[in-house]
This record gives C-alpha cells, structure tokens and sequence, in this order.
C-alpha cells in the first residue's frame, strides 16, 4: 500500500503543470469529447508507465540494495530540481484530425511521457518498491488525478492553480522522498 500511495502522491504533485497537463488541455480544447481523452489518457500511461516500472526493476535487480536506495534518492532530489523548472507545450501534438480524440491522445500521450519526469519517477519508484503493481497502479492513478480535472474543467480551471506554489510542494515532496531513501541507505 505504500509504493501505491507514494507513487500516486508524488506522481500526481509533480505531474501539475507539466507538459503532458498541458497537453491534456490542449486535446480539451481541441476536440471537446472528455471521455475517449480521458481513455487515450489511461491507456497511453499504463503503457508507458508499465514500461517505466520494468525498467525499473531490472535496474533495480543490477544492484545492491544499499545502492539502489542511494541511487533512488538521489534521482528524487533530480526530480525536486526538474520540478522547480516548468513545462511548456513546445508544439500542438495531437493535431491529426482524422485519429479521432482517443487515438490522438493515446499516440501524442504516449510519446510526450517518454523522457519526462514522471517517467523517470515511475523507473525510480520502480527500482525502490517490490509491486510493480502497486507503482504502476499509483503512478496511473496519480496522472488521473491530475490530468482529468483538466480535462474535464479546461482552461478555466488550469488558469486558477497557483502553479508557482504547486511546483515548490512537488519539490519538496520529491526532496523528502530522496531523503528517505538516502537515510535508508545510510543506516542500513
């Protein structure tokens, strides 16, 4: 139960903002149909995430424990960093009419996962928790919550966060969780 809610808190907080946020708003906006979004959305994260969790795992069986919960914490400081510097959209990903809302979202979700910091989270929280489950389970669930409300509310309500503030509490949640797994590290 633990590796699902951290991985849902911490995936969720930093996901506010973020690219693929922004990403779910702009599909919003584009094509007004909330439902197959919100579907594209799922599935395009349960895959990647997925993806991310066995990763994960298999860096994580490379190494000591010991290690790995170093490793582990120092990754999440990084993240605590990179949540400190905000997304933008760099383009209109989604754009390909014909696709229909669902197979838009799905397809740009997918590709705009890779390499971002809730990828990286999710290899982390991975490597650090046994349940791939459980991680996998919490890092979807965490994009959900962050994501839907988007999508659902659009513009109206994105424009209302006080993302300043939203990006120091996912740092500091990022910077906690790294100093668990260091402090782990250390008197083990």
């Amino acid at each position: 139960m633990e590796a699902f809610l951290i991985s849902l808190t911490t995936i969720a907080v930093a996901e506010i903002g973020d690219r693929t946020q922004l990403l779910s708003l702009v599909l919003a906006a584009r094509y007004r149909r909330p439902l197959p979004i919100i579907a594209g959305i799922l599935c395009a994260t349960l895959a990647n995430h997925a993806a991310a969790g066995f990763v994960g795992i298999w860096f994580g069986s490379l190494l000591k424990p010991q290690t790995l919960e170093l490793i582990v914490g120092i990754s999440m400081i990084a993240m605590a960093l990179w949540t400190l510097k905000p997304d933008k959209l760099d383009a209109e990903t989604g754009s390909t009419g014909a696709m229909g809302a669902f197979l838009a979202t799905l397809t740009s979700f997918f590709i705009a996962e890779i390499g971002d910091k809730t990828q990286i989270a999710t290899i982390a929280l991975a490597a650090g928790y046994p349940s791939l489950v459980a991680v996998v389970s919490g890092t979807t669930a965490g994009m959900l919550l962050a994501n839907v409300p988007v999508v659902i509310l659009g513009k109206a309500f994105a424009d209302r966060l006080p993302l300043k503030a939203i990006h120091y509490v996912a740092a500091g949640l990022f910077v906690i969780l790294g100093a668990v797994f260091i402090g782990r590290a250390l008197w083990r």
